[in-house]
């Protein structure tokens, strides 16, 4: 699956757009990336912009905007109401989908790295990709500002992390820029039934990590202080979390809101949930949401099967149908529509990549019978697949809610889940197989003008022609491992829809012989004859072995019907 970093550079320059458009044009030229937003603030003479795309398309953009503020702003001659460090402040990377920390981690190291040798800009790594821990928080590393940067890179123990410690007379121009990883930061709002700001405070109190300051004696008794006279404070119930509660004259309402720092620890369906206990306990109640700004799919479909378990509802349905209960279950259209494409970072970034799974069958089969070599048997036994394991998750599901099983619900929830799980993977693969056949044809039409070229040719079509084999080698794998799902719905599912999962059986074991095919037409043109035949003969034994459990779940059904 597609592995997606977020970026949220801050530029030293919020007045002038025609710089801030030069910036901006660097990183929209950059195959691979989606520029979101652009907030330029002119009283802190500063831009935030925020793009996404996969991380090594990020890396590049980030370089190239970062190349182009040290070219066109000039800190001697910089003046804001913000913190500021350099021409480009600060350059946090953030894992969106399929992608940890640790990944990202390596992804700033290796930013910060190209930015100061190839740039000579000096560069200060922090939060999780931090050097060591002072250098962590943000605030720690900006002390001085500019202004005291020449004295801070001349101090031994804030020697820069890459880009050197001599404050040149490039330095003093682009200054010094900070990089990091740190979490995704979701700005939340939970709305109230009250107009009042006290009795909102007071929940925000509750929830959010620093809780509030102990007194004696209730709410308005003396201050309870530690020994150095700083106060006690008394934790809330939700870590990595900021809130506080505030009346919205535009709504007529008060509302709690809240950053949520660490949507892994605090996600967002628990702030509501938290809330929504507070709330309760101090006779009010909450009455909807908003997001302000973007969520990870992944967020928004977590809540979703957070509120689908607590009404012991299987979780293995589509992406829409989880977002969905997420919207309705708090409330995120109570103010406004919520538009998945305009709220959802993954819907944002127009999926170039999967042209053939976002057609509609017309247009795929359609697509398939043109004079076109792609998509051919490939693609087709991969969507045949997922079309296969779609009909086990349609059992698992109707299991699920099966009347008198009400007890074993979350243990078809759970086969539910791992068949959505091959649906989507196949369903890439419909893709994947066709972009194998264009990277051949694209090696093949390389230059061979010169020994050089042809060698390079030769190469490049090799390794083409090896992705040409895996690719439906793994369709094979996923589809033949599908049917350990449609063989336990033929076995324990829902007995009305028995005859689903043998249709099933038989589509995942013609995905597994159509790949096969494949797997085999594209072995003859491998250069390497011994991993050629070890691949075939892989996937022949995976072949017999889908076929062998395809007649064993068939045994079953047709038992079953009669």
């Amino acid at each position: 699956m597609k592995q997606l970093i977020e970026c949220v550079p801050n530029f030293s320059e919020g007045r002038d757009l025609a710089k801030i458009e030069q910036i901006t044009n660097e990183i929209k030229a950059v195959s691979g990336v989606k520029l979101l937003d652009v907030d330029p603030g002119r009283a802190t003479n500063r831009t935030v912009v925020t793009f996404v795309g996969e991380p090594e398309a990020v890396i590049e953009a980030a370089f190239r905007a970062i190349k182009k503020a040290s070219e066109i702003i000039d800190m001697r001659q910089h003046q804001g109401e913000h913190p500021r460090f350099g021409a480009t402040d600060v350059c946090p990377l953030i894992p969106i989908a399929n992608i940890s920390m640790e990944e990202t981690v390596r992804f700033a190291h290796k930013l910060a790295q190209k930015v100061g040798i190839e740039l000579g800009i000096p560069v200060y790594l922090y939060e999780a990709a931090a050097s060591r821990p002072e250098r962590k928080n943000l605030a720690n590393i900006r002390a001085g500002e500019y202004e005291g940067l020449a004295q801070k890179m001349a101090n031994p123990n804030w020697a820069p992390d890459a880009g050197g410690t001599d404050f040149n007379e490039k330095v003093a121009r682009t200054g010094a820029t900070v990089i990091g990883a740190r979490d995704f930061l979701i700005a939340y709002n939970v709305n109230l039934n009250t107009t009042s700001t006290r009795r909102a405070n007071a929940i925000a109190f509750d929830v959010r990590e620093k809780g509030r300051v102990k007194r004696k004696g209730g709410m308005a008794g003396t201050i309870v202080r530690q020994e150095d006279g700083t106060p006690v404070r008394v934790p809330g119930k939700l870590k990595h979390v900021k809130a506080i509660g505030w009346f919205i004259e535009e709504y007529g309402i008060a509302q709690i809101s809240m950053n949520l720092t660490n949507i892994n620890v605090s996600p967002v369906h628990l702030a509501f949930d938290e809330v929504c206990n507070s709330a309760q306990r101090r006779g009010l109640r909450v009455t909807g949401s908003e997001l302000v700004g973007l969520i990870p799919l992944n967020a928004i479909l977590e809540a979703g099967r957070y509120f689908l378990k607590k009404q012991k509802r299987s979780v293995g349905v589509s992406d829409a149908e989880l977002i969905k209960i997420a919207v309705k279950s708090m409330g995120l259209d109570e103010l406004g529509p919520f538009d998945p494409k305009k709220k959802i970072i993954e819907y944002m970034i127009e999926d170039q990549a999967a042209p053939l799974a976002n057609q509609t069958l017309i247009q795929f089969m359609e697509n398939t019978a043109s004079e076109s070599p792609a998509p051919g048997g490939g693609s087709v036994s991969a969507y045949v697949g997922s079309l296969g394991i779609a009909l086990g998750t349609m059992v698992a599901n109707l299991s699920s809610h099966k009347r008198g099983w009400d007890k074993r619900w979350k243990e078809f929830s759970d086969w539910a889940e791992k068949g959505k799980a091959y649906q989507t993977k196949l369903l890439q693969l419909v893709d994947e197989d066709t972009n194998a056949f264009n990277q051949i044809i694209a090696a093949i039409r390389l230059p061979k003008n010169t020994a050089a070229e042809q060698k390079a040719r030769n190469l490049a079509i090799q390794e083409a022609t090896k992705n040409a084999i895996q690719v439906p080698y793994t369709i094979m794998e996923t589809a033949y491992e599908s049917m350990q799902v449609l063989k336990a719905m033929a076995e324990v599912g829902n007995p009305n829809s028995v005859s689903d999962a043998g249709v099933g059986a038989a589509c995942a074991r013609t995905a597994v012989l159509g790949a096969y095919l494949n797997v085999l037409i594209n072995s003859k043109d491998l250069a390497d004859t011994l991993h050629a035949e070890y691949v075939v003969k892989e996937a022949k034994a995976l072949l017999d072995k889908a076929s062998a459990l395809e007649k064993e779940i068939l045994v079953i059904v047709e038992e079953k019907i009669a």
